[in-house]
């Protein structure tokens, strides 16, 4: 099963980039195909997304036109290292699946720069007093101590840094921000917030939000999915046994919540007469628990995993040559107006996973 789907997303793939060009895409729009964040948009947060399919599918079958494109995806990016408005805590998802993967597969200098000029700007977001990584920009100051449980799975990025350069404090900035996760972002049952506002010039916890979930209380499905694989990212760099323990109690969590039909809404509270889903929560997920398994050493992740992109591959999989995604039924936020749509990021973690699942591919993290 697994490498007959792995050959169908790496056609579709090459289909898809040989029919958008040089476009770096969000989602899809009417017709299926993709639009372009690569002018004004340059430093929307999923720009990394495309070149990381492009990355993980050139791994699988060395198709230079694959690895050309993402190395355009990657070189239109440099507009975006010159904004420093849109240099924020998502530096990680730009600049690992671009840079990173590049660096990864062929060393070249100018992606090694590139690296640890994001790896630079996202350690001097990080905030002593409260040891955070500020989340998003703004020039009032109203969110400069707003952190977010996404933030997790930019942190291998200073990770990196260090193990590039020699330099600890890129992965010290990380560990701390990660223990802060630990303290700060968790419930005792397992589950996450998405926005914790800290006092910037204190540190002091002022209180949380529920961002791009249902409500204060509930639980965003996404934010999840990075919690799992984002402290599982910690505990592999650091070797740390709190990331370990938060990680699998953020799977525990998730998998106790599935519901019987294995697809993922946007909330876990939602309740299940509510439509909203979210495939990108669910391929996150599935390539988080195929980290963990091997790092906490228990099979039943690899099989929540599995049954995941199951689910995924025989209900929200479109395969056809005629549209440019992959996943159906994405979700930015519980609150939007537009829901169960397309998402580039969905379907990077999706063809990561499945990847991932065959012991193929290429690790960005």
């Amino acid at each position: 099963m697994w490498e007959e789907l792995a050959r169908k997303i790496s056609e579709k793939t090459l289909l898809v980039c040989r029919r958008s060009g040089e476009r770096i895409p969000y989602r899809a729009d009417s017709r299926g195909r993709f639009d372009d964040r690569s002018g004004e948009g340059i430093s929307w947060w999923t720009n990394g997304f495309w070149a990381g399919c492009l990355w993980q599918n050139y791994a699988l079958t060395g198709r230079e036109e694959l690895k050309s494109a993402a190395q355009t995806q990657e070189r239109k990016l440099d507009a975006a290292l010159l904004d420093a408005g849109g240099l924020d805590h998502d530096s990680g998802f730009k600049w690992l699946l671009t840079a990173g993967a590049d660096y990864t597969l062929t060393r070249g200098e100018e992606s090694l720069n590139r690296l640890l000029l994001a790896a630079s700007n996202l350690a001097g977001r990080f905030n002593p007093r409260g040891a955070f990584i500020r989340a998003w920009n703004d020039r009032s100051g109203e969110k400069a101590g707003w952190a977010i449980i996404d933030c997790l799975m930019n942190l291998p990025l200073l990770y990196r840094a260090t193990a590039l350069t020699g330099d600890p404090r890129f992965g010290q900035i990380a560990a701390l921000h990660a223990g802060t996760a630990a303290e700060r972002f968790q419930r005792p049952d397992g589950s996450v917030e998405h926005i914790v506002v800290f006092d910037p010039a204190t540190g002091e916890k002022r209180g949380t939000l529920p961002g791009q979930g249902m409500a204060s209380g509930g639980t965003w499905t996404r934010g999840q999915a990075w919690a799992i694989y984002g402290f599982t990212l910690s505990y592999l760099h650091t070797e740390d046994p709190r990331f370990l323990a938060c990680a699998v109690r953020a799977a525990d969590y998730f998998l106790a919540h599935i519901p019987a039909s294995g697809l993922i809404p946007v909330d876990f509270a939602q309740g299940a007469d509510c439509p909203f889903e979210d495939d990108s929560a669910a391929a996150i997920a599935a390539s988080g628990l195929l980290e963990l398994a091997g790092a906490a050493g228990e099979r039943r992740y690899r099989d929540a995993a599995e049954r995941l992109l199951t689910a995924l591959s025989e209900k929200r999989l479109d395969l056809s040559p005629d549209t440019d995604f992959l996943l159906t039924h994405c979700s930015v936020s519980y609150h939007d107006r537009e829901h169960n749509h397309p998402l580039i990021y969905a379907d990077y973690f999706f063809t990561e996973a499945v990847l991932k699942r065959l012991g193929k591919g290429v690790f960005m993290w």
